[in-house]
């Protein structure tokens, strides 16, 4: 389960930001943001997941980004096939949107929600095989697809810009990044504004929390975005900005800079809670 928040096409200074948290076990094996080869031979950047070998969130050279999330429900078991998949397969850059839907059986996966982009196509769009008026049903009837605009959107554990109080929390917070770059793009501050969003861990009041089938106890327990749940071996294992901003025209071909700044998190059983690593920093930048 994770929370994403994204702007597209937002503002002309920054036409792609997404801030981002990816809970899970802590048992789970991962390799955190790195360059590596899909089977096909693509080269992504991302994380990675290495028991299953796919990713939750990730980007190509050529400008392909695909973003995922499980959808909560009272049975979350894993379907026959991984949905890391489902993001490694737009990464790889062999199939369009069209093609992409066509390929998935969506009773083959437990719920999920995937949004995929084109970067230089102008292509956004957001799959899932839940009804997004009642996501948290477990069977899949069939695959739901939206192209999506120009603005801000909003993701965790239901339908695409349900409004939980950790979602609009984020949204909040990637508008707000916004309008500090338009005032001084070169200061920190915009980083700074996020870094924070995701590692807010005040939980909602009980009155605003989805009802989803888990208990109210663990619904609040999930309810902030940045999860803690130390005795259950789970919370949010990493966090993710990436951005998008142009560069000078006469520096070649490649108009565009994308970087990437990921946070890990490290369990720490003394304190009860996840901290921050202070190694676990990691930055890249690619040319789009």
């Amino acid at each position: 389960m994770c929370l994403i928040a994204f702007a597209i096409d937002a503002d002309p200074a920054c036409p792609l930001l997404i801030a981002a948290n990816r809970d899970e076990f802590f048992d789970r094996p991962t390799a955190p943001l790195h360059r590596w080869t899909l089977p096909d031979g693509t080269g992504v950047l991302s994380g990675r997941d290495l028991r299953d070998g796919g990713t939750w969130l990730g980007v190509n050279a050529s400008g392909r980004v695909a973003m995922l999330t499980n959808v909560r429900s009272t049975r979350p078991g894993p379907g026959a096939r991984s949905r890391g998949e489902l993001a490694t397969r737009w990464l790889s850059g062999h199939l369009d949107w069209d093609g992409l839907q066509a390929g998935i059986d969506p009773h083959a996966y437990g719920g999920f929600n995937l949004v995929v982009g084109d970067f230089h196509q102008g292509l956004w769009g957001w799959l899932s095989n839940r009804h997004p008026d009642r996501p948290h049903e477990d069977h899949a009837e069939e695959l739901h697809a939206r192209r999506l605009g120009p603005g801000i959107y909003g993701l965790s554990n239901a339908a695409l810009d349900t409004p939980w109080p950790k979602t609009q929390r984020l949204k909040h917070a990637v508008g707000d990044s916004l309008a500090r770059l338009y005032s001084d793009a070169a200061s920190p501050r915009w980083l700074a504004a996020l870094q924070d969003a995701l590692g807010d861990s005040v939980l909602a009041a009980e009155h605003e929390l989805p009802p989803t089938g888990v208990t109210v106890a663990m619904e609040r327990a999930l309810s902030s975005p940045f999860v803690c749940l130390p005795d259950r071996g789970y919370g949010t294992r990493s966090s993710l900005v990436l951005r998008v901003e142009p560069v000078p025209a006469d520096t070649g071909p490649r108009r565009w800079t994308v970087g990437l700044h990921e946070w890990t998190h490290l369990p720490d059983s003394s304190a009860g809670a996840q901290r921050w690593d202070p190694k676990g920093l990691r930055s890249e930048t690619l040319a789009w």
